[in-house]
């Protein structure tokens, strides 16, 4: 707990600098420090300046050696907050003099104090500042401008935010009103470095593995905002440069959750490749990819031929050659066996309750196991379990993921309108809509509200549930009634997928695993597994895909024993565990299912 304590104390500042719109707390008069017994006085005053100004300040850190850091929240962009800007520094300066405090307590100064080192020091000093200076750096090479011969603090050719700034934004496909649009999201990116971090939490695998500006967080989103107010070229947001840059991110969402202003690198990325596809085409790799939930089902009596590509020597490396399917990864195994909507058990007047399953398609066609055992744990806790049929026809339901993911959300969207018919009448009688597949599942609270924003998706985003999450739910309400014995193993060891780390839905994995007797669970501390979809089976991308598995997954899985289960809810997930470290991981449901005491 204490550590969580001292993470929002580190995340303070930026949480608060994660307000959205143009107004922003601007860094110009934080570092003033006065004496304890005058800073009273002076926060009182200063907050009368900023009211004469027509703002208010953001207040953070060290009121107890009276350095208070105080932001106004301006409009950089603004002319008229820019003069604003400099006439509360000219008076809060005068301010700190009056108290004979320091207007540079901790951070240093810059461009943006530097002018006014002369009323603060004495001329005597700030020539003092000059000499040496020049005596250490004759040619003005280093850091010039700072310090000493500093151009004026509101000379916004230094700006980011420069007087010509504008953002031209094409018609986008997701909603981002809540940024006031997407050059709003993009700008949401204060360059506070968050997402370098190298250990904790999972943000930023790409630049974790690579160690470059360019496939980090903060380096995709300068990237965007420079394109998308025209200082990269025409044609910049949707060019190929814009995809080498864009490429590496692998959509795990950690910076939704871990980037303290709430970056969502994920989401933009989505955007773009609308664009980039709509400009560029998709080639017949990606459609593949895209178009899964819509043949799968069909071609299910291929599947002893299909799985000839990884039985019979040179196909994997012809599928390199024609697809860019990497020859050094297998592919799932295609099954003749899909998931079958069960015989309702037990009949609806002995059922305490209904639940609906939505099965997805990895589930469906390739891990039938785990939809299997899913329903059969919801029956043994007493649930009647729905499986719901769309509404024209008999294709299974499709939560549009894998369009979402390749960038084609005209066709995303024809999958949630599809699905929202199909479920909607559950939701209006408050059936929990309940799935096992992260990745599709979080789409449901994501991806749809953004796609076909309304009181639908809104309704359908409130009651869905993650296996484990609803079983928790019962816990807690005291209504689950779920008897569970020991299993032969004795320790559960935990990777979560990415997505549930970002919705924070992780932990019930951990708290239901420990209603079975005996059972130690522990979590992984892991980054991204690296496969994050079809990334993986990319030829271009094996490498970077097993490298981040190398970050923590892999090496934390060497001395697996057989006392030891391995639990990954995601299908993905799974599929890394078992090619990289050569572990059939289980989800949850199916380790729930040995537990049943049935």
């Amino acid at each position: 707990f204490q550590s969580e304590i001292w993470e929002v104390r580190k995340a303070g500042l930026n949480i608060m600098m994660s307000m959205k719109g143009d107004g922003k707390p601007v860094s110009f008069i934080e570092d003033c420090a006065v004496r304890l017994e005058d800073l009273a006085d002076y926060t009182d005053r200063l907050t009368q300046v900023f009211e004469r100004y027509g703002t208010q300040g953001t207040w953070y850190a060290h009121a107890s050696v009276g350095c208070l850091h105080v932001r106004p929240i301006l409009n950089m962009k603004d002319g008229e907050d820019v003069k604003k800007m400099r006439a509360i520094a000219e008076e809060a300066f005068a301010m700190v003099r009056e108290y004979k405090g320091s207007h540079s307590g901790e951070h240093g100064d810059g461009l943006v104090r530097s002018e006014f080192h002369e009323p603060m020091f004495g001329r005597e000093i700030t020539h003092a500042f000059e000499r040496v200076k020049d005596a250490f750096d004759p040619d003005n090479r280093l850091n010039p401008g700072k310090i000493v011969r500093q151009p004026k603090m509101d000379d916004r050719s230094n700006f980011r935010f420069k007087p010509d700034y504008k953002a031209v934004v094409p018609a986008t496909a997701l909603d981002w009103s809540t940024w006031n649009g997407l050059a709003g999201a993009v700008e949401m990116c204060n360059n506070n470095g968050a997402c370098r971090k190298a250990h904790d939490g999972s943000m930023c695998p790409s630049y974790r593995i690579t160690g470059e500006e360019q496939h980090l967080t903060r380096g995709r989103a300068n990237t965007l905002r420079l394109a998308l107010t025209g200082q990269l070229g025409e044609g910049a947001f949707t060019s190929e440069q814009m995809y080498d840059a864009m490429q590496l991110c692998v959509g795990c969402k950690a910076c939704k959750r871990e980037c303290p202003t709430g970056v969502d690198m994920a989401r933009m990325k989505t955007e773009f490749l609308y664009h980039y596809r709509s400009r560029h085409g998709l080639p017949l790799r990606e459609r593949l990819f895209a178009y899964l939930p819509r043949y799968a089902h069909k071609i299910k009596f291929l599947s002893p031929l299909l799985n000839l590509r990884d039985r019979i020597p040179g196909l994997p490396t012809l599928s390199e050659k024609l697809l860019g399917l990497s020859a050094r990864r297998t592919l799932p195994t295609w099954r003749t066996d899909h998931f079958r909507r069960p015989v309702q058990h037990p009949p609806a007047a002995a059922a305490k309750n209904e639940v609906v399953l939505l099965v997805d398609t990895f589930n469906g066609c390739f891990e039938k196991e785990n939809a299997d055992a899913a329903v059969s744990v919801l029956t043994a806790a007493g649930y009647r379990v729905h499986v719901p049929e769309a509404l024209d026809g008999p294709r299974p339901l499709c939560c549009g993921r894998t369009f979402i993911s390749n960038g084609l959300l005209d066709e995303a969207k024809s999958e949630i309108r599809r699905t929202i018919a199909a479920l909607w009448p559950f939701v209006e009688r408050g059936v929990p809509v309940i799935g096992i597949e992260p990745s599709c599942l979080l789409t449901l609270r994501d991806e749809y509200q953004a796609l076909l924003p309304g009181e639908q998706s809104d309704g359908l985003a409130k009651n869905t549930w993650l296996l484990e999450e609803f079983l928790l739910s019962e816990m807690q309400a005291e209504r689950l009634d779920l008897a569970l014995r020991p299993l032969a193993q004795s320790r559960a060891l935990v990777h979560g997928h990415c997505h549930q780390k970002a919705f924070g839905a992780l932990t019930p994995v951990r708290q239901i695993l420990a209603l079975i007797p005996g059972l130690e669970v522990e979590m992984i501390d892991s980054s991204c597994c690296g496969m994050a979809g079809s990334f993986g089976f990319e030829a271009e991308h094996y490498d970077a895909s097993m490298a981040m598995a190398e970050l923590s997954l892999l090496p934390s899985l060497e001395k697996v024993d057989a006392d030891t289960l391995v639990v990954a809810d995601g299908t993905s997930c799974r599929s890394q565990i078992l090619h990289g470290a050569g572990h059939r991981a289980l989800h949850v449901a199916r380790v729930l299912q040995m537990a049943l005491d049935s």
